[in-house]
């Protein structure tokens, strides 16, 4: 929690003026119990008279107005502290975020990310504003009522300063036990999260195998899980209230008995006695809300702590690496070997490879061959555990992941389009594209089409992942999105999949036609989408089984041979 405190720089009045505030507020309950006291006194003896009582009444109301304003202060400058700390902190945390590699991502897994993001700092958040109200306030009435107490009687004040000593060794005792639990909950909240997310992900998935049920019962077992942790949790911080009204009434008891002696004899008169009630019983009602705070602040350290993990990981990818000189070609890959989250089995290994400027190369092979993760090393967004990949004769590694990505046109796997405009989605690249540049772009992308049957055109509203396009139309939408930047290097992972013969043919015949002449790295389950490229290259099991144009590894390479007849049999013509 500590490290995070940076987050409150730039709210450093708010945060001392809440407790200052609040501390005024504390400072006129303890005069309460005097005022009170006085009163008694002068009743008691017969010497008060109504102007003194309502004179004193008047007193009491005054510090009930100004605790009341002060309370009001404390609050508006907590909250306001404790938002801007949490604003700050979701904005470090999701740039943060977005620094990861992949590699990271996908150790953390998404779910884990989105309760970092949402529920541990919306806890953290509460944790500051509770601190800043309330961590001053009840110690200084706590301790400032048991000073007042000795001020009154040393052996009334003896029993504050048990009472408080032995409640401190409760209130931390079930602190430093309550944290990991807390923690523990975190994490099964996070595998809520996960199930959740996943489910909702595969929602379509799910009903078309009738999966629902083995859904529902796995979603419940984790859910069960959650609440047995925080079941065992609560009891334990539950025991926090009934401790403390156990002790505090155990020492209200000894203190009466006290009272009644130190009466008896003469030392203390009514009005003190009562004081030294009323002081017992602020220190209830402050303890009381001490533990409330206890708990919350529990629960944040844990948070904090799960925040700060991710705040404090490093980057994996590699950058500032000595350049290193190669041959001519543009692009070249030179025994690169990678592996994921430092798995014994590589998923590319000692691939050697070059492409020259302009070329399109075709990369294909069986599920789970390496072709994404062919692609996805050049853009930087993995590290290759072994060798190097050079561009223009330089590691990729020497650049700058900004200035890398930049002569990168990428479409993935997955067709992904974000809320707001289609002139929006397209302008990612080219932020200053104007409509001409765009249509250039969507009509290269064979998606004129999809503009053309919208009647708003490309200020046509995309829903939240693009739901409101078919999975063809999400393709070429992202795959113009990439042309509009006009990239040196095109990449085109899987992306035409949803495509039909005739129109993924009027795209590749549109690619070779673009004027600026990007190199074009085409990956494909399909032998047609790739035929026409300048070097096809064959991937099984991670390794780089064969290199050639389309005849050459029919004749030479079996596991192309095998893949492309497969589908000739089954499609014909078009295979």
């Amino acid at each position: 929690m500590r490290k995070l405190l940076k987050y409150l720089k730039h709210y450093k009045v708010q945060a001392v003026l809440a407790p200052l505030f609040k501390l005024l507020e504390a400072s006129f309950e303890l005069i309460v119990p005097l005022v009170v006291s006085a009163i008694i006194n002068q009743i008691d003896t017969g010497a008060g008279s109504t102007s003194y009582v309502v004179y004193a009444c008047l007193i009491l109301v005054a510090l009930g107005l100004v605790g009341l304003v002060s309370a009001v202060a404390a609050q508006y400058f907590a909250a306001k502290a404790a938002v801007g700390f949490s604003k700050e902190l979701r904005h470090d945390l999701f740039k943060k975020m977005q620094s990861l590699s992949y590699s990271e991502i996908d150790k953390l897994g998404t779910g884990k990310m989105i309760t970092r993001m949402t529920s541990d700092v919306n806890q953290v958040q509460s944790g500051v504003n509770m601190v800043l109200r309330l961590f001053m306030r009840s110690p200084f009435i706590v301790f400032g009522a048991m000073i007042m107490a000795f001020t009154i009687s040393t052996l009334a004040g003896g029993v504050f300063a048990a009472a408080i000593a032995v409640l401190c060794v409760v209130v931390f005792g079930i602190m430093l036990i309550s944290i990991p639990l807390y923690k523990k909950v975190q994490g099964n909240l996070d595998n809520v999260t996960v199930a959740t997310r996943e489910t909702l992900a595969g929602a379509r998935v799910l009903r078309a195998f009738c999966k629902e049920e083995d859904e529902i019962k796995g979603y419940n077992a984790k859910n069960t899980e959650l609440t047995k942790s925080q079941l065992f949790v609560g009891k334990i911080s539950a025991l926090m209230n009934p401790l403390t009204f156990a002790i505090i009434n155990v020492a209200v008891i000894v203190l009466l008995y006290v009272g009644a002696i130190k009466f008896d004899s003469g030392v203390l008169n009514r009005g003190q006695v009562v004081a030294l009630y009323n002081y017992m019983s602020q220190i209830l009602i402050e303890l009381i809300k001490l533990a409330n705070l206890i708990i919350t602040v529990t629960k944040s350290f844990a948070c904090a702590g799960r925040i700060s993990e991710i705040l404090e990981m490093n980057p994996s990818l590699k950058n500032g690496v000595k350049s290193v000189v190669g041959n001519a070609s543009f692009i070249e890959y030179r025994n690169v070997s990678v592996n994921y989250l430092n798995s014994p089995l590589n998923a590319l290994e000692n691939v050697n490879f070059s492409v020259n400027r302009g070329e399109t190369v075709g990369i294909i092979g069986g599920t789970g061959a390496g072709k994404t993760t062919f692609v996805n090393v050049l853009p930087h967004f993995y590290d290759v555990k072994d060798g190097e990949v050079l561009l223009d004769g330089v590691n990729i590694n020497s650049y700058g992941d900004e200035q890398l990505r930049d002569i990168c046109g990428i479409v993935p796997q997955r067709a992904v389009l974000f809320e707001g405009t289609i002139r929006d989605n397209l302008r990612w690249g080219n932020e200053h594209a104007t409509d001409e540049e765009i249509m250039s772009a969507v009509k290269a992308a064979q998606a004129a089409d999809v503009i053309n049957s919208k009647q708003n055109g490309l200020d046509e509203t995309v829903e939240q992942g693009g739901k409101n396009f078919s999975g063809g139309q999400r393709q070429r939408l992202t795959i113009a999105r990439a042309l509009v930047k006009k990239p040196q290097i095109l990449i085109l992972d899987d992306s035409a999949s949803a495509l039909d013969y005739a129109t993924d043919a009027k795209l590749r015949q549109s690619l070779k036609n673009l004027d600026y002449k990007p190199t074009v790295f085409i990956v494909s389950q399909r032998t047609s989408s790739i035929r026409n490229a300048d070097k096809i290259i064959v991937l099984d099991g991670g390794k780089m089984v064969g290199v050639g144009t389309h005849e050459e590894l029919l004749k030479n390479n079996e596991v192309y041979r095998e893949i492309h007849y497969s589908q000739f049999e089954k499609e014909g013509a078009n295979g």
